[in-house]
């Protein structure tokens, strides 16, 4: 179903090093994704990404899309590709954490209820409609709709969020399955989503289920693992992605969804995850907080005021190679939208660096080396 190919190239252990090929781009894995949750990466254009950063593949939101500017807007101007001049490839999320997370949304078994954060007006989302939705957003993978529960959470409300998320899967399926029949989401790779909280035998009845499911010889072309990074302790994520991934198909990408810290990337690639998304690089980067080979730089320091250094010498990033701590010390503290800008195309050429020098250390059967020499550098600084 679609144009998504995925081969397996290389292991290491639990790691793997693979390709996506979808109609837009070709994406070596492991990968992680800058989130441009309403179809731009904050504080950054199609220049910068093209010529600085050179993602294969960034996320968007049905949600913030669907509310603003609508996807029948994003529709007529071309799609996501076309609106935005972003013609690399593009996985959107269900819009299920969003409506999920908002204090009013209420979940029944056809879908979410949840009202508007920008005008209070009431929608409600089904499997069918979040899947039209991206139709017309023209993503190159979709997300289906699932049933996100807070945690902790009682036992009997986590049999009804996956009893649910593979009913919303199935009938998300049948319903791509149909609309490509009538010439609609050719180019489109759907993706389901594994919940089941934190306690392995329910991971394993998702899991199977979802991998289980099939309509007309036609099944996912990937499988996430959603619910996770919400407040848990690390090591406790880092065992269910372990558990978990054991049921997941082998021929198939996997995404880790919402993670996270590098830490949270080598851990999760060493356990077997493909895909990454994170708010994370350009948030911290707006907050003062840089990411180094050496750990974490808080830029707004007194320390830095005048120091000639650039935030990473061992970065070939855009701002690394043309400007110091200091200036972007004095940005900072000035509030200038400029500091943004070159703080995220550092925070995220290091993410994609990192997974590039990842890939090469999986190719290379050196992983576990990698993984000992990235703590190593933490420590020493």
């Amino acid at each position: 179903m679609g144009d998504l190919k995925f081969s397996l190239l290389a292991t290491d252990g639990k790691a793997r090093h693979g390709k996506i090929e979808t109609a837009h781009s070709v994406i070596e894995t492991p990968v992680f994704m800058p989130v441009g949750t309403v179809g731009s990466i904050k504080g950054l254009d199609t220049v910068d990404l093209n010529e600085y950063l050179k993602p294969e593949i960034i996320l968007g939101n049905t949600y913030h899309l669907y509310l603003r500017p609508t996807q029948k807007i994003v529709e007529n101007m071309g799609g996501l590709h076309g609106f935005t001049g972003f013609k690399k490839s593009f996985l959107t999320d269900s819009g299920g954490f969003q409506a999920f997370s908002l204090k009013d949304s209420k979940a029944d078994d056809g879908g979410i209820h949840f009202k508007s954060h920008i005008d209070g007006s009431k929608h409600y989302f089904t499997p069918e409609g979040v899947i039209d939705i991206q139709n017309s957003l023209g993503s190159d993978i979709m997300m289906v709709l699932d049933d996100l529960i807070a945690l902790p959470a009682e036992e009997e409300r986590i049999i009804k969020s996956i009893e649910r998320t593979t009913e919303w899967a199935d009938r998300s399926l049948k319903h791509h399955t149909e609309n490509r029949k009538m010439g609609r989401g050719l180019k489109q790779n759907i993706f389901a989503i594994i919940q089941g909280g934190t306690t392995e035998k329910y991971r394993e009845i998702s899991a199977t289920e979802l991998v289980g499911l099939e309509y007309e010889g036609h099944s996912f072309n990937g499988f996430a693992i959603g619910g996770l990074s919400v407040g848990e302790p690390n090591e406790l994520m880092y065992s269910t992605v372990e558990f978990t991934t054991e049921f997941m198909p082998k021929d198939k990408p996997r995404y880790l969804m919402g993670v996270g810290t590098p830490e949270d990337l080598v851990e999760n690639v060493y356990r077997g995850i493909d895909m990454f998304d994170c708010v994370m690089p350009t948030r911290n980067a707006r907050n003062g907080t840089l990411f180094t080979t050496f750990g974490r730089l808080s830029i707004k320091g007194a320390r830095y005021r005048e120091d000639k250094d650039p935030i990473d010498s061992n970065c070939n990033c855009y701002t690394c190679q043309n400007y110091s701590r200091g200036y972007l010390n004095h940005l900072f503290r000035a509030k200038e939208i400029t500091y943004g800008r070159l703080a995220s195309i550092h925070n995220l050429y290091y993410y994609l660096n990192l997974m590039k020098e990842i890939r090469g250390a999986i190719k290379e059967g050196r992983f576990e080396e990698f993984r000992r020499e990235f703590y190593r550098k933490r420590e020493s600084n």
